[in-house]
């Protein structure tokens, strides 16, 4: 039986995805080297950790986005070989989960920049299993049946 892969990713979806998730980055990068600093100082010592342990998710989770965008906007204008998007090298990065409870106690910039870095993996996410998941084709036996229709 033949496998296909799922649909292509649109040019415009992927621009789309891949600013939001730049400015989402630089949003996250500006407010953790400036503001988050000043409000990481008034957090108790153990909130402190787990604040820095949420900033490193929060950066990881959208490096991986963009690296995965990147990925596919290089296959798209050619620079790439397709390749097996189910090969670990093209495949979106795992998000490590946050804990409700912790991102209670983040301050509220904190929690909305990494809020918005789960949503937008979530979305890619649902997009990259769309073109990572094999499509099957029609079973052999319907394809030997069309051939002798068409033959007849």
């Amino acid at each position: 039986m033949a496998v296909l892969r799922g649909p292509a990713l649109s040019d415009r979806v992927a621009e789309t995805l891949y600013t939001e998730a730049l400015l989402l980055a630089d949003e996250t990068h500006a407010y953790y080297d400036l503001a988050g600093r000043a409000e990481r100082e008034k957090l108790e010592p153990r909130e402190r950790v787990q604040f820095a342990c949420e900033a490193l998710k929060a950066t990881t989770r959208l490096m991986h986005v963009i690296a995965w965008l990147a990925t596919r906007r290089a296959i798209a204008t050619g620079e790439l070989a397709e390749g097996d998007p189910r090969s670990p090298e093209r495949r979106l990065g795992e998000s490590t989960p946050s804990d409700a409870s912790i991102l209670g106690l983040m301050p509220t910039a904190a929690r909305r920049l990494i809020l918005a870095g789960i949503d937008l993996h979530e979305r890619v996410g649902r997009v990259a299993a769309g073109i990572e998941a094999p499509i099957a084709s029609a079973s052999p036996a319907r394809a030997l049946l069309q051939r002798l229709e068409r033959s007849f």
